[in-house]
């Protein structure tokens, strides 16, 4: 394939009005006389509607390279200087520092980095790191990172946008993940809110009810009634300003007690995250407020 093909005569440039040249190699639309890139990242369609026949030709004609998605470091164009065959001090200088990452793609790497890996943890959708790292670059753009732990505050992103987008994932679970303190990661939470005006969607405990049954190895009719319970108190506005760990565990404890399954609340404890302590003060609640009795 040649690397410069003249496009049309009617395409002009612009600026000098000579030859346009298309450079299928790197996707670019070059003028022939000053130089000027007058479009890049051009779709090459040399090879659209051939067909392969062998894994050779297949390989050659394969024209797709990876997603350019918010989850790559950097997208845009670098230039690379070699410092082989420079004899002057000053540009070797000069090349060796423009090798150097500047600090806004280094922390971007490391956001990335760690955002990634307690996704693949936690299993989250793509579309959830893409609005994560998409939160986090705005709060970067808003200078709100200084003093602040970068890892930190990559988990308050990803906490926020599973809660936005309805993800089970509470915050004990994703900071089992990571190293970080949960009362730094609860203050970059807040100033995330804080300074950028985001309204905190409410986390449904609902959604954790299936998580927390399948650990214990419930059945669904357990599922069912504990769900029921959650909602009947949702309509006594029983459940504001509850943790819904200890919430899911209160229901789940009482559901097992009427029909006389052998869990501790022990067990329920371990499985949800919620101390006994919540457990029993979550049961006794369910019991008082919904008028249930509990035959021994």
């Amino acid at each position: 394939m040649e690397m410069a093909v003249k496009v049309q005569n009617l395409n002009f440039c612009y600026e000098c009005g000579g030859y346009l040249i298309d450079d299928p190699e790197n996707g670019e639309v070059v003028c022939s006389q000053c130089g000027l890139v007058i479009s890049e990242r051009t779709l090459d369609f040399s090879h659209y509607g051939k067909r392969a026949y062998s894994l050779q030709e297949q390989l050659k004609r394969d024209q797709n390279g990876p997603l350019i998605t918010p989850l790559t470091p950097t997208v845009g164009l670098h230039t690379t200087l070699s410092t082989i065959n420079i004899a002057n001090p000053n540009l070797k200088r000069a090349a060796k520092w423009n090798s150097r990452m500047t600090w806004e793609e280094r922390n971007l790497l490391i956001a990335t980095t760690e955002l990634k890996r307690i996704s693949s943890n936690l299993n989250l959708p793509d579309f959830v790191k893409q609005a994560a790292i998409k939160l986090y670059k705005h709060v970067f753009k808003m200078k709100l990172l200084k003093g602040r732990s970068i890892d930190a505050m990559i988990v308050a992103c990803i906490y926020y946008v599973c809660r936005q987008t309805q993800i089970n994932r509470t915050l004990h679970e994703i900071l089992e993940e990571t190293a970080c303190n949960a009362k730094t990661v609860r203050g970059c939470f807040k100033t995330i809110i804080d300074e950028l005006h985001l309204k905190v969607p409410l986390s449904d405990p609902i959604l954790l009810i299936p998580k927390y049954i399948a650990k214990l190895g419930l059945g669904s009719d357990i599922e069912k009634a504990s769900t029921n319970v959650l909602k009947s108190s949702m309509k006594l506005n029983l459940l504001s300003g509850r943790d819904p760990r200890g919430v899911c565990a209160g229901a789940i404890y009482l559901v097992c007690k009427l029909k006389k399954i052998k869990v501790s609340q022990k067990e329920v404890s371990e499985a949800t995250g919620a101390s006994e302590v919540t457990v029993r003060l979550r049961y006794k609640e369910f019991l008082k407020k919904l008028n249930i009795k509990v035959k021994r």
